[in-house]
C-alpha cells in the first residue's frame, strides 16, 4: 500500500466490514473482513494456489486484494482527499463499477463522458475541476443511498447501510477539509453487499397493454351494436335493450382504456426512476 491515506481509509473500511459473516440474506455470501468467498477463490486461483475458506485469509492477501481490486480500481491515488475514501468504501460494498457510476452521476455537467463506471481521464479531470468537495461527497452519498433503497435487501440491511453511509459522508468531508476524520464503527447489517443484481424488478407494462386493448375492443363492439340498434329502431324493445348494452360497454371500455394508459404511465415512470437510482439504462 503506497499512500498513508489508503491505509487510513482501509482501517475505516475494515471497521465497517467487521470479521466473518455469512448472513442468509447477504448476496455476498460467506465474507471475511469484506472479502467474499468468491473474490478470495478468484484471487487464490490467479496466484496458482488452491482454494480454501475465506476465514483463513492472511493479512498480506487481504491488503493485496483491497489494494488491487478496490483502491486501484477507483484510482484512489489520483483522487482528492475524501473523494478517494468515499469511492473506496462504496467499491468494497457494491463493486468498483457501481461506486464510479455514483461519482459520474454526482459530477453532473462537469462530467462530459459516458456514465459507464470506468474511472478514466475524463472522470478524474471532472473531479479535479470541482470546487466544493463537500457538496460532491454529499451527492455521491445521496446517489449511493438512492441506489440501496431500490434493492430487495433494503428492508433487511437498510438501517445498517444508512448508518454506514452517514459515517462515510462525515469521514470523507473531514478529509476533504483537512480535518481529523472520526473513527469508523461497525453497524449490524452494514457489511452486507449491496449489488445491482438485487435491484427491484421494474413493473411490467403487459397489464396496461391488455387493459388498453380490451378497452379499444370494447369500443369497437359498442360501435357495432350501435349500428345494429339503428337497424332495429322500429322494434323499440330490442332497440332499448341494445342501447343499454351500448352504454355499459362504452363506459367499461373507456375505463379500461384510461386505466391501461394510466398504468402504463405509472409503470414507465417507476421504471425510469428505478433505472436512475441503480444506474442502468
Amino acid at each position: 500500500m503506497a499512500s498513508s491515506r489508503e491505509k487510513e481509509a482501509l482501517a475505516r473500511v475494515l471497521a465497517h466490514e467487521g470479521d466473518y459473516s455469512n448472513h442468509p440474506d447477504d448476496p455476498g455470501g460467506a465474507t471475511m473482513k469484506g472479502v467474499t468467498q468468491r473474490v478470495y477463490d478468484a484471487y487464490r486461483k490467479s496466484k496458482g494456489l488452491g482454494t480454501r475458506s475465506v476465514r483463513l485469509i492472511t493479512n498480506a492477501e487481504l491488503y493485496d486484494i483491497y489494494d488491487r481490486q478496490y483502491w486501484d480500481a477507483v484510482k484512489g491515488d489520483d483522487l482528492p482527499a475524501g473523494i478517494d475514501y468515499v469511492l473506496f468504501d462504496g467499491a468494497v460494498n457494491s463493486g468498483p463499477k457501481q461506486s464510479i457510476i455514483w461519482l459520474q452521476r454526482a459530477l453532473g455537467p462537469l462530467y462530459k463522458g459516458r456514465v459507464d463506471g470506468t474511472m478514466g481521464f475524463t472522470t478524474i479531470a471532472a473531479v479535479n475541476a470541482v470546487n466544493d468537495q463537500d457538496a460532491l461527497i454529499d451527492r455521491i452519498c445521496d446517489q449511493r443511498l438512492a441506489f440501496m433503497r431500490r434493492l430487495k435487501t433494503w428492508p433487511t440491511f437498510g438501517r445498517g447501510w444508512s448508518a454506514r453511509v452517514a459515517e462515510v459522508r462525515a469521514i470523507g468531508k473531514a478529509w476533504a477539509t483537512s480535518d481529523e476524520p472520526q473513527v469508523a464503527n461497525f453497524y449490524d447489517g452494514a457489511s452486507a453487499k449491496a449489488f445491482v443484481e438485487d435491484a427491484e424488478a421494474a413493473p411490467m407494462t403487459a397489464p396496461a397493454d391488455v387493459a388498453t386493448g380490451a378497452g379499444v375492443s370494447g369500443g369497437v363492439v359498442a360501435g357495432t351494436l350501435q349500428s345494429l340498434q339503428d337497424q332495429l329502431l322500429p322494434f323499440s324493445y330490442a332497440s332499448e335493450w341494445i342501447g343499454r348494452i351500448i352504454v355499459i360497454l362504452t363506459i367499461v371500455s373507456a375505463l379500461l382504456a384510461i386505466g391501461g394508459l394510466g398504468y402504463r404511465w405509472y409503470a414507465n415512470r417507476k421504471a425510469k426512476r428505478l433505472a436512475e437510482a441503480v444506474g442502468t439504462p
